[in-house]
């Protein structure tokens, strides 16, 4: 008996935990972007997380991200987006960007992460970074001849001109296809950011 009050209890609240999984507006849950910033891919719904290697609220971020990651719908693309708020956050963007040139971005993130903020690695200079590829078959030559290529400081100013474009302040922050911001404060927190993200997916979806 009390396993059918359990069952049909649950049965009776799911309506309410689906409303108010929904119960997302303009300012509870997301911002929504003033000007709307054009996607790359018009055919699907663009994610990018705005973030910094040194930032210990983007590291914090980085398991949630990783698990939706690999969940990802067809119909969604995400990209990952460095900032440049400070003047010590440019050598983690041009990293980044050399790392994504070289094609071993999705083998060097969560590391770059692990090592600055477990390992206490400095990685602030071009010489520490370039020793840091190393590990990923990258040599200290090939690192610096990309890192201040013309196709990295192009990315940089790419990547400034969208994060402006998208009013974002700080770190870490998720944008849906060029729309909406949303932030552990807007969504209440890291746990709750990527069901903020889902929500915004399906409007978009219906809005198609």
């Amino acid at each position: 008996m009390k396993k059918l009050i359990s069952a049909l209890f649950l049965v009776f609240m799911l309506p309410f935990a689906s409303a108010w999984a929904q119960d997302y507006s303009d300012g509870n849950g997301y911002t929504t972007i003033k000007t709307p910033v054009r996607t790359t891919n018009l055919d699907k719904i663009e994610v990018v997380e705005i973030f910094w290697y040194g930032c210990p609220h983007c590291y914090a971020l980085e398991p949630y991200t990783q698990a939706w990651k690999k969940e990802l719908p067809a119909d969604v693309e995400f990209k990952f987006l460095p900032a440049v708020f400070g003047r010590n956050w440019l050598a983690h963007a041009k990293a980044f960007h050399v790392a994504d040139l070289l094609g071993i971005e999705d083998k060097i993130h969560s590391d770059m992460f692990n090592a600055i903020h477990q390992d206490r690695k400095r990685l602030n200079s071009e010489d520490d970074l370039a020793e840091f590829f190393t590990q990923y078959g990258v040599s200290e030559d090939e690192f610096r001849k990309q890192y201040d290529s013309f196709a990295v400081n192009s990315r940089l100013s790419q990547a400034d001109s969208k994060i402006r474009g998208y009013g974002a302040r700080g770190v870490p922050g998720i944008v849906v296809n060029g729309k909406y911001l949303v932030t552990a404060a807007t969504a209440g927190g890291n746990n709750n950011i990527y069901s903020v993200v889902d929500f915004l997916i399906e409007k978009e979806r219906q809005a198609k």
